[in-house]
């Protein structure tokens, strides 16, 4: 009986080796280490990401997001960071939308904090694995003090820049996890959505990745209402880094401010367009803006033509109710199919394929401001796409 059992200590440990091992092969790399197959852009520049000797590199200009092809909802995400500046920011990004929210560079989802020490700790903040949700998201914290959804990590785990960081962050169930080197200390529950796309997020300084992996889970049933905002073919015509893409005609007032396109709008009865070189025939799109009362009306014009023009006019009656306050951010969706336009504001249906007659087969989106005003989230997609491809 001794010998027996010293046998099993002998050889217990081994099997829980190999069963390590073989849970340890199940991860896979989420990036080839040379380019961004499998990602997609969605409103940051050519220039903010690159490789270097298999790393992500991601400049952090403009502030903005890619995002990975596909949905994800119960998994293991394994990666190593670092900031090569002080005060660096950055994030991840968990069961995202496919698209920025409305008057925001960044996604509705589940941020996980990376930013670098010497950022500082507030009571609003820490630098060392804050997880919260953004712009529409819910999550119920469980570490931390209590300070409205944000979880708080227990301890100070992350080394300063240039040193390297590791993350482990496990999201099953709604539930969500951050080890930070090797212990973890942040926690939430009851996560909604619980699927959607993994985001990495440019917000200022450069950042170094490397050794980013994944382990899927099987999946849980959920109702529509957890499930991100799937791929819906949207592309950004503005790299948040120049103007490059359009042309400007009238004032010279325009200006990228990172991810917004402002018009100065300085002398009085200035008026200025920017216009797109790309040109378009049937298309979905979207585009936030911020009048003031000192914009004028601005207005976007589909195929440049002043038939399937939108003016964000406070004076206009069906406008004005779902308009927000002065300075806020409006969101404007819609299609354009043939000589038929429809588009919502706010969410709130104001044209369903209304008729358009003269307008042009094809032609640029015009941005046209008569005094300063903020643009920003200018999408196109084509109306062919079938809604659903990087679903699944």
């Amino acid at each position: 009986m001794a010998m027996t059992a010293l046998a099993l200590c002998i050889f217990w440990p081994r099997v829980n080796r190999g069963a390590a091992e073989a849970v340890e092969d199940e991860f896979r790399p989420l990036f080839n280490g040379k380019d961004l197959e499998g990602w997609v852009v969605v409103n940051t520049a050519p220039s903010t990401w690159r490789f270097e000797d298999g790393m992500l590199v991601s400049t952090g200009k403009p502030i903005g997001e890619i995002r990975t092809a596909r949905m994800f909802q119960n998994f293991i995400l394994e990666l190593e960071w670092r900031h090569m500046v002080p005060r660096g920011n950055a994030g991840i990004f968990v069961w995202a939308d496919d698209i920025t929210a409305r008057g925001q560079p960044f996604h509705r989802g589940i941020e996980v904090q990376v930013l670098e020490n010497a950022y500082g700790n507030t009571q609003g903040h820490t630098t060392h694995g804050d997880i919260f949700p953004i712009h529409g998201a819910t999550m119920e914290p469980v570490t931390g003090h209590k300070r409205g959804s944000r979880a708080f990590p227990t301890e100070q785990r992350s080394k300063p820049s240039p040193q390297w960081n590791h993350y482990r962050i496990e999201c099953v169930d709604g539930k969500i996890s951050l080890a930070v080197n090797g212990k973890v200390v942040t926690r939430g529950e009851n996560c909604s959505p619980r699927k959607g796309y993994i985001c990495v997020e440019s917000e200022g300084g450069t950042v170094h990745y490397r050794n980013v992996r994944i382990k899927e889970l099987p999946d849980s049933p959920i109702g529509p209402e957890d499930v991100a905002i799937a791929n819906r073919g949207y592309r950004c015509l503005y790299t948040g880094v120049d103007l490059s893409g359009w042309k400007t005609e009238g004032a010279t007032g325009w200006q990228s401010r990172d991810w917004r396109l402002a018009f100065e709008g300085k002398a009085p009865g200035d008026a200025g367009r920017l216009i797109s070189d790309e040109e378009f025939g049937d298309i979905g799109f979207i585009f936030d803006v911020a009048p003031t009362v000192e914009s004028g009306v601005p207005r976007l014009l589909i195929r440049g033509s002043e038939r399937a023009a939108i003016a964000v006019d406070f004076k206009d009656e069906n406008l004005a109710p779902h308009l927000e306050k002065p300075g806020k951010w409006n969101r404007f969706e819609g299609t354009i199919r043939g000589d038929r336009l429809s588009f919502s504001l706010n969410g709130v249906s104001i044209l369903e394929d209304a008729p358009v007659e003269g307008v042009p087969e094809t032609g640029p989106i015009v941005l046209e401001s008569r005094g300063p005003v903020q643009w920003a989230n200018i999408y196109v997609r084509e109306l062919d796409f079938s809604g659903v491809r990087g679903h699944e």
